[in-house]
């Protein structure tokens, strides 16, 4: 098994960002033979242990806690996803002819397989889980990376010319490809995020477009038709352009016939998945998730009978609108996941009865008032905390909710909620914000969450 490391030998490359991504592509470029350093705003006695002995042991280069002074004689800059290319020390270093590039379009200059890649402002990580099924169900050599937890390069040098590679792809991972060209590519979904780092939307759907800017008449490109700011980015896409929609009938691309799942394509064969109601997860969104990935699943060649039998039986993802126990005839359910306002719409629209709901957290500039809208009178109380809480009370009192109140952290959140709701009622965490004011990742925050919850009975 081999991979295309051999043009990476002896380049200096400074890798920006020691978190799982960073760390990932430091050891895929020193094995090969890469000049690698190390960079981090973290001083060492503040990074993990682990990843502190590593670079250690591998003799690479530190920049823990400074940026280099010269950046004359570096050849490529490797940027993990939460740093934006703009500091000043990247700028310099690309006015000095380094190339600037992310780990996603390192790991696909270095490895073998093909790709599938899945973005979106929501929904990405269950279709990219639903997805990877499809191919596992198939017997295909599979490998779900990405944004969804496991670094890409990893698994990409690591395979072969059979091994599929599902990933999942953020907008910030996207905006430092350069030649990264997927077999299937999909953009799910466009509304407001990570306005901090994207300042504009045009910028925001610029980076999620370029996951199909090197696609080909050969491959295909499955795009949300009902989201028309999302659908008017395929007026640029040289691929096969696939719509799928829920609430209209295509001539080609996934729709809803009657309640069944089902595929028109270009060559005009009518091809039937399972029906709506056959789907273990809940939500209209997750009907546009099922039709997503039945569409990525059938034009990357997969049968579907195997299609199929997956969106049958798929149970979800773990931080998504997941039930995680009852106490006293009131439900907990953890959508962590829930980091942007119009996730927490969709978790809010899925939920049946009463909710009590907890939110807030980082501000990545976020608007509320669309939030709060769609309450339509089902958010009984709003549990707020971190950072964005004053911001999303005042915007809550504005439009007519007063049934907030700002939590000094997720205990009290869950107990003030679980005593204020009735039987039949449903504590839902859907923050509508990130996690990084509180917690180191959304998935900590979960559990958080979930302990919270099973301390109070919760089973």
């Amino acid at each position: 098994m081999s991979c295309k490391c051999s043009d990476m030998k002896d380049k200096k490359v400074l890798v920006v960002g020691m978190g799982r991504s960073g760390i990932a592509a430091c050891k895929a470029l020193h094995d090969a033979g890469a000049l690698v350093m190390a960079q981090d705003s973290k001083k060492e006695d503040e990074i993990d242990e682990k990843t502190a002995v590593f670079l250690n042991e591998a003799g690479i280069k530190k920049y823990l806690g400074e940026v280099p002074e010269d950046t004359k004689d570096i050849d490529m800059v490797v940027l993990s996803p939460g740093v934006p290319p703009w500091l000043g020390f990247i700028q310099d270093a690309q006015a000095n002819g380094a190339e600037i590039i992310g780990e996603l379009e390192l790991a696909y200059r270095m490895g073998n397989g093909s790709y599938v890649a899945i973005t979106g402002t929501n929904g990405k990580t269950t279709t990219t889980t639903l997805v990877g099924e499809m191919f596992k169900n198939a017997g295909k050599k599979t490998k779900v990376v990405g944004n969804i937890g496991v670094a890409v390069v990893t698994d990409a040098v690591n395979a072969d010319d059979d091994t599929w590679l599902v990933t999942e792809a953020s907008s910030f991972q996207l905006e430092t490809t350069v030649t990264f060209k997927p077999v299937v590519s999909a953009i799910l979904n466009l509304t407001e995020d990570h306005m901090d780092r994207h300042k504009t939307m045009e910028n925001y759907g610029a980076a999620k477009a370029k996951i199909f800017g090197n696609q080909g008449p050969d491959e295909y490109l499955v795009i949300n038709y009902d989201d028309k700011a999302c659908f008017a980015l395929a007026e640029s896409c040289g691929a096969q352009v696939i719509p799928f929609s829920r609430l209209e009938k295509l001539d080609v691309g996934a729709y809803m016939e009657g309640d069944v799942i089902t595929i028109k394509t270009p060559a005009g064969e009518t091809v039937s998945f399972c029906k709506a109601d056959e789907l273990v997860i809940p939500g209209s969104h997750n009907l546009e998730n099922a039709l997503a990935a039945a569409a990525i699943g059938y034009f990357a060649g997969l049968s579907p009978e195997d299609i199929t039998e997956t969106l049958r039986t798929f149970q979800g993802v773990e931080h998504r609108i997941e039930f995680c126990g009852e106490a006293n005839g009131v439900r907990f359910v953890n959508d962590s996941k829930g980091t942007n306002p119009d996730a927490a719409i969709k978790a809010v629209q899925a939920i049946k009865g009463g909710i009590i709901l907890i939110a807030g957290g980082y501000d990545k500039n976020s608007g509320y008032d669309e939030l709060i809208e769609a309450f339509d009178g089902k958010v009984k109380y709003m549990m707020l905390l971190g950072t964005t809480a004053p911001k999303i009370k005042a915007a809550a009192e504005r439009l007519g909710f007063t049934d907030s109140i700002i939590c000094k952290d997720m205990e009290e959140c869950v107990k003030k909620g679980f005593e204020l709701a009735e039987p039949g009622d449903t504590v839902l965490l859907s923050p509508a914000c990130a996690s990084w004011d509180m917690y180191d990742c959304f998935e900590q925050r979960g559990e958080h969450f979930k302990k919270c919850a099973k301390e109070l009975g919760a089973k």
